[in-house]
């Protein structure tokens, strides 16, 4: 089953294309830090700038490197009805453990058209578990409860959904309509345990790509019931989980992760550097965390 700690990777760049020797740098950090899953092309990894044919690629090795090791969740959302079934069968075919399904961004679809939309794409790939993606925050429109339950009811294949809100609520009204055996993940950071306090099963937190081993072992002490334990690791990340925010993600991720070796410090346009002051933030957050240590910068 699909839980605990899955890290949405960076997409690393270098001179404007995928840098696959630091992709594979971050997947093997992440499988030894013990992260319960990979994900790629999601929020974090840029995938609106991308082309079908760089995501594919990003898929295929990706899905190669991690070879069965951890479950494997790709985002394969778009806007569009006909690329998301193309990455989907594509991420299907590599034997991936589900896909990731983000609610079509800038067109805010109405409810009907989201149901509509979904199902097309589980009814396509019915062996294949669907996640959806819940982020009102950059899609300009919410998955509402009632489709949720509604895309359940019909297709057995929609196993979960990846909520981005600050509405811990929407997950215990969730639970409560479609039933508690519905996989909830995380997607804003510093709501991990409390979504998971409520029923939550992991996270899909962009904070694990800092810091992998203490975000998998959140999940873990709140999966096993440790709660004291949980909620101390809880209060221990929140500094790094407000630092994915102190500009648009993934720019402090990259930044950080540059210093640290393991990618460029690139993205595609239109993003753009960070200011110094951001910057130096990043630098006393990294330092307090240790993961600048043995790292000339």
């Amino acid at each position: 089953m699909l839980k605990g700690s899955i890290t949405p990777l960076v997409t690393p760049f270098k001179n404007g294309s995928i840098d696959y020797a630091a992709l594979e740098r971050l997947i093997e950090r992440q499988i030894q830090a013990g992260s319960h899953g990979v994900s790629v092309g999601g929020t974090t990894g840029e995938p609106g700038t991308q082309s079908v044919e760089e995501r594919k690629a990003v898929l295929k090795f990706a899905s190669d490197v991690i070879g069965g090791r951890v479950p494997f969740l790709p985002g394969t959302g778009t806007l569009r009805l006909d690329e998301t079934l193309e990455l989907t069968r594509f991420a299907s075919d590599l034997g991936a453990s589900g896909a990731l399904l983000i609610t079509p961004y800038y067109i805010k679809p109405n409810q009907a058209g989201l149901v509509d939309f979904f199902g097309k794409v589980a009814a396509a790939l019915p062996e294949l578990p669907m996640v959806l993606y819940n982020i009102p925050g950059r899609s300009g429109i919410e998955i509402k409860i009632d489709t949720v339950a509604k895309l359940r009811e019909r297709f057995s294949n929609v196993v979960g959904i990846k909520h981005s809100s600050k509405d811990v609520e929407y997950v215990s009204d969730l639970l409560r309509t479609v039933g508690r055996d519905f996989l909830v993940f995380c997607g804003l950071e510093a709501l991990t345990f409390p979504m998971m306090a409520v029923g939550g099963v992991g996270t899909i937190a962009a904070t694990a790509n800092w810091l992998p081993q203490e975000t998998a072992r959140l999940c873990q002490l709140t999966l096993d019931g440790q709660y004291k334990e949980a909620l101390d690791v809880h209060y221990s990340l929140l500094e790094a989980n407000d630092a994915i925010f102190w500009d648009t993600n993934p720019i402090p991720l990259k930044t950080v992760l540059s210093w640290m070796g393991l990618c460029e410090k690139e993205w595609r346009e239109p993003l753009g550097p960070t200011t110094p002051d951001v910057e130096a933030k990043l630098r006393k957050m990294a330092q307090k965390y240790g993961l600048l240590e043995g790292v000339n910068v």
